[in-house]
């Protein structure tokens, strides 16, 4: 495809240069140095020095584990920080528009609002997948990005992935892979696919399989040229030194991390069984996350009544699509067997 990414990039981002800080001037190799330089408190407590601005050792370990550049790697305060930027680089205020398909993560719509930004919606059809020919049909001269989110929120479901290729191909702006829920999923990633689709971003989290929801640490992965774009923008501090440190025990432990998601893969099976038995479960949604999405008879009813046994679910209800449906998240086996209980004692 033909894809032009300084046609889609802000005229005032273009001319922009990242400011550089003091720790972007020196960078240390490892050499006992005085510090002089970034008007820091000099008494050493493990913070009063600035974090690395460029998390080069957080970056260089997520680089070999994805098969990617360090080039090819922005992290974030969270990944609604990396998709805040996104809109700050590409989308002009008053003037573009973003495409989302819901029922999906309700952070693109909030993030539209607060910077301007049209939000034109088109909804999943009834198996949660996208409408190709509508949603380029609704596609303008000005519609910069396409939120594609999968494994979906909260529905749970993956987008096929001819569909995806299809929007890569055809749409003219950037399409945004969410792969939040991916480490759950039989899909594969659509990382390092930018030499194919150049208009292609994925983003991920440490929230989810990684267990690091505290921490806020997200992760947007593009081509090296939207990458670069989106450091002009980046606050020089955006990931403290405590989440740089986290981070980093937490992915050199591969091993606990896949022993949790191979747990937490077992339950959300035996909780998918439990949930087709329960009476007033109309349905369970195919899921490839971490969580579960059932209709229900009475979503609001049920939920209240959870809530008075110490169960907290989320409610979907009010969302496209999702009519008196209740999303559970897959706990430990002690928390699965309280909810399991509760409902078999609700009538």
């Amino acid at each position: 495809m033909s894809f032009d990414l300084d046609a889609i990039t802000r005229d005032n981002v273009k001319g922009l240069s990242p400011y550089s800080s003091a720790r972007d001037e020196y960078v240390s190799d490892g050499s006992k140095m005085v510090f002089l330089d970034a008007n820091e408190n000099p008494y050493d407590n493990g913070v009063n020095r600035y974090p690395d601005p460029k998390q080069r050792n957080l970056k260089g370990l997520l680089a070999q584990r994805k098969g990617i550049t360090e080039a090819n790697l922005l992290l974030g305060n969270g990944s609604d920080e990396v998709l805040d930027l996104l809109f700050r680089a590409f989308c002009e205020p008053g003037m573009d528009n973003i495409i989302t398909l819901p029922p999906t993560y309700g952070m693109y719509k909030v993030l539209s609002g607060i910077n301007g930004v049209e939000n034109r919606e088109v909804l999943l059809d009834a198996d949660f997948q996208p409408k190709l020919s509508e949603i380029l049909a609704t596609a303008d001269g000005h519609s910069k990005m396409l939120f594609l989110c999968s494994p979906n929120n909260p529905t749970g479901n993956t987008i096929s992935a001819q569909g995806i290729a299809h929007l890569l191909e055809h749409f003219k702006g950037l399409v945004v892979m969410d792969e939040a829920y991916i480490d759950f999923s039989s899909q594969a990633s659509w990382v390092g696919q930018w030499s194919q689709y150049p208009n292609l971003v994925v983003t991920q989290t440490l929230s989810k399989a990684y267990g690091m929801a505290g921490i806020r640490l997200g992760i947007c992965m593009a081509s090296v040229a939207i990458i670069s774009v989106l450091n002009k923008i980046k606050p020089p501090y955006n990931v403290n030194e405590l989440t740089q440190q986290r981070a980093l025990e937490r992915v050199l432990d591969q091993q606990a991390v896949q022993r949790e998601i191979t747990a937490i893969l077992a339950e959300r099976q035996r909780l998918y069984n439990v949930l087709q038995e329960v009476p007033f479960v109309s349905k369970v949604h195919p899921t490839e996350a971490n969580f579960i999405l059932a209709q229900v008879d009475n979503a609001t009813l049920r939920y209240d009544q959870l809530l008075k046994k110490g169960i907290v679910v989320r409610n979907r209800t009010a969302q496209p699509l999702c009519h008196n449906t209740l999303r559970f998240t897959v706990g430990t086996p002690e928390e699965n067997q309280t909810l399991i209980a509760a409902l078999n004692q609700l009538s």
